[in-house]
């Protein structure tokens, strides 16, 4: 007899900023939705576990979408996207999400993003702190970028080498990321999606991840009676660690930050069950109504 998931994939048509996207997301279970963005220049892929997972599809309907230009979301068909460089936005990114929440008319959600997607966490309760019953962000802080913008945009010249965006030195890349007590095949796994990322969305997403997402001078704005904030951020992650962590957390009255000892910089992904000893407190907690 044939062995079938609960997960049921389709697509939603989006309109973002004046725009019509074509717009893949899986989702499974009932209840509080639960809404996960992956990490820059990747997919959805890497929250199959959460998907999956009993103890979370019992209490969340977890939902789980790729980005334009990421997995099965193609480019827009209404512009020329091959004639100019892709490169997302924290305005975009935002819109986005929103326009995902109308569409799958989805009621108070919770957020959870890892790395570009933690990051957009805060920005959220920042921005839109009514929308969101709570956010998540995993391995998130203040900046990510070193240094001016000019010196940032060069360093992304690596990532936009068709050797590296897309191949097997930006999986590479990624799996060095990874917490060194994880199982290897998950750490595998983690550089094999990132090997199927299209040319310049990788070093396009930084544009978000390094320059325009910045708390430093805001992130004592966010209310936290208004809108939760949860930061999980990986021992192992050289860029956003548990001391980026705290240094977010000491920022936003109120914030909640957990360590997770043992992992890396794609905990949903390289070891999902550590990372569900930190998550479920947590999702508990929200579904709970703290």
């Amino acid at each position: 007899m044939a062995k079938f998931e609960a997960t049921t994939g389709r697509y939603v048509y989006l309109d973002v900023q004046g725009t019509e996207y074509r717009v893949y997301f899986e989702e499974s279970g009932h209840g509080i939705p639960l809404v996960c963005q992956h990490t820059a220049g990747s997919d959805g892929k890497q929250w199959r576990h959460f998907l999956t997972d009993p103890d979370i599809t019992a209490t969340y309907r977890v939902i789980v979408p790729d980005l334009p230009y990421h997995g099965k979301s193609l480019p827009p068909e209404s512009v020329e996207w091959w004639a100019r460089e892709y490169r997302l936005t924290k305005s975009f990114f935002i819109d986005f999400h929103l326009a995902l929440k109308r569409a799958l008319g989805l009621d108070n959600p919770v957020f959870i993003g890892s790395s570009m997607g933690g990051h957009l966490a805060p920005d959220l309760a920042l921005a839109h702190p009514d929308e969101y019953r709570a956010v998540i962000g995993l391995e998130a802080s203040l900046r990510s970028g070193i240094g001016t913008e000019e010196e940032i945009r060069a360093g992304w010249r690596y990532f936009r080498h068709p050797r590296v965006n897309g191949g097997e030195r930006a999986g590479a890349a990624m799996y060095c990321l990874n917490g060194p007590q994880s199982p290897e095949r998950y750490k595998h796994e983690v550089a094999w999606t990132y090997s199927q990322g299209a040319p310049g969305v990788f070093a396009g997403d930084l544009n978000y991840y390094s320059i325009e997402h910045d708390l430093r001078d805001t992130a004592h704005l966010i209310d936290t009676r208004r809108c939760p904030v949860y930061i999980l951020n990986g021992e192992y992650d050289p860029g956003t660690g548990i001391q980026e962590g705290e240094e977010l957390v000491a920022a936003i009255k109120g914030a909640t930050f957990i360590p997770m000892h043992g992992l890396g910089h794609f905990p949903m992904t390289e070891d999902f069950p550590t990372m569900k000893r930190f998550l479920m407190p947590v999702l508990q907690e929200i579904a709970n109504g703290r």
